[in-house]
C-alpha cells in the first residue's frame, strides 16, 4: 500500500510538473546546480560537428526557427512518425532538407550519460544554434541562453504548414504571420538574414527561375536555373543550391554574373549581413527575400543591415533570444525526453 501512495504521489508530481510546461519560468545558467557543464558539453560537440561538415551549422540555427515558430520551442520537430503522432512535423514541405538532428542526438546521449533525465532536447536545440552562431560568425553573434524548457509530446505536419513562413510569400503575409508570434517588421528583417548561411531545394524557390528582371539580377536567375536543370525543378531535378550567391561556384559565378564574381568569398557558410547587400543586388535565392525591398519599413533595415554588419549581429542574437523564449501552447504537457525523436513511453 505505501508503495502504491508513493507511486501515486510520483506520477502526480509529473503530471503537474508536465502540465504547467507551457508556464515554466526560463532563465540563464538553468542548470548550474543540476548538469554543470551542459553548455560546455553541447559546445564542444557543435564545434567538432561544424568542424566536420560545415553545413551542420546552418542546420542548427535553422533547427532552432523551425521548432520554435510552430507550437513554441518544445523539440516537437524532432520527432519520428509514431501511433501518437502519425503525421510529425518532420513531414512538412516546410521543413524539406532540414538538417542538424543528428548533431542534437549525438549531445542528448552525452547529456544523458552525464546528468540522466535533467536537459531538455527544446534546451539543447536553443544551445547549439546559439553555438553555431557564434561559431559561423566567429564569435559576432554571440549571447546568453535562458533553459528550463520541457519537450513538448504533439508533433503535427499540419502546425509547420500552418505556422511556418512560405519561401514564396509576399510581404503583406511575412509580416501577418510574424505578427502572429509577435515579431516585428524589424524582426522579420534580421532573422531573414540567417538565409547568408545554409542550403535550399530547387522546389523551394521555383518562381525565382521564371521571376522578372525587375525582381532578380538576371544573371543570377540564370545561375539558378543552370543549377536546376531548368525552370520547371521537379521531383527528379530538385537539386540543392546554396542560400548565398557568395558561397557558389567561383567559375558559375563568373559566367553568368561576371561583376560579383569578385565577391564569392573563401569560406563558405560564413554567418554575416552579406544578405542583405545580396538583397539590395537582386541575388537573393526566395520570394520572399526580395519581397522584403517592396516595403518602406522593410526595406529601410535592409539598407541598414547592409551598412552596419556590427548592429546585425547584435539585433540577430537578440532575436534569436526572442525567438527561443516562444512557450507552448497553453495547457500542453512537457517532459524531459529520453531520446529526442520518440516521446516517454508512458504517454502511449
Amino acid at each position: 500500500m505505501v508503495k502504491l501512495v508513493c507511486f501515486v504521489v510520483v506520477v502526480f508530481m509529473a503530471a503537474a510538473a508536465a502540465m504547467a510546461g507551457a508556464d515554466r519560468e526560463l532563465k540563464v545558467g538553468y542548470y548550474e546546480k543540476t548538469c554543470k557543464d551542459v553548455e560546455k558539453i553541447v559546445n564542444s560537440i557543435v564545434v567538432n560537428s561544424i568542424k566536420a561538415n560545415r553545413g551542420k551549422g546552418a542546420g542548427l540555427v535553422r533547427l532552432l526557427f523551425h521548432d520554435c515558430f510552430v507550437r513554441g520551442c518544445d523539440a516537437s520537430v524532432l520527432l519520428e512518425k509514431s501511433e501518437m503522432n502519425m503525421h510529425p512535423e518532420k513531414e512538412s514541405q516546410a521543413n524539406i532538407g532540414i538538417r542538424g538532428m543528428d548533431v542534437i542526438d549525438a549531445i542528448k546521449a552525452a547529456l544523458e550519460a552525464r546528468c540522466p533525465n535533467t536537459v531538455s532536447c527544446a534546451d539543447i536545440i536553443a544551445y547549439a544554434a546559439r553555438d553555431a552562431s557564434r561559431y559561423l560568425s566567429r564569435g559576432g553573434v554571440d549571447f546568453p541562453v535562458p533553459g528550463g524548457r520541457l519537450d513538448g509530446v504533439v508533433s503535427r505536419s499540419r502546425d509547420a504548414d500552418a505556422f511556418l513562413p512560405d519561401s514564396a510569400a509576399n510581404l503583406t503575409g511575412l509580416v501577418r504571420n510574424f505578427r502572429r508570434k509577435n515579431f516585428t517588421v524589424e524582426e522579420l528583417v534580421i532573422l531573414s538574414g540567417a538565409h547568408s548561411i545554409g542550403v535550399t531545394h530547387c522546389t523551394s524557390f521555383a518562381g525565382r527561375l521564371t521571376a522578372p528582371d525587375a525582381q532578380i539580377n538576371p544573371g543570377y536567375r540564370n545561375l539558378l536555373v543552370s543549377k536546376c536543370g531548368g525552370v520547371s525543378p521537379t521531383a527528379t531535378n530538385n537539386h540543392v543550391v546554396v542560400n548565398n550567391v557568395r558561397d557558389e561556384d567561383g567559375a558559375a559565378v563568373a559566367r553568368a554574373m561576371p561583376g560579383f564574381a569578385a565577391r564569392v568569398r573563401k569560406a563558405r557558410d560564413y554567418l554575416d549581413n552579406s544578405y542583405y547587400h545580396n538583397n539590395l543586388a537582386m541575388a537573393v535565392t526566395f520570394h520572399a527575400d526580395w519581397a522584403l525591398l517592396t516595403g518602406k519599413e522593410a526595406r529601410g533595415h535592409v539598407v541598414e543591415y547592409a551598412k552596419n554588419a556590427t548592429l546585425w549581429n547584435v539585433d540577430f542574437g537578440d532575436a534569436l533570444v526572442k525567438l527561443s523564449k516562444l512557450a507552448m501552447p497553453a495547457g500542453s504537457k512537457g517532459e524531459i525526453r529520453a531520446k529526442c525523436s520518440a516521446v516517454n513511453s508512458y504517454h502511449h
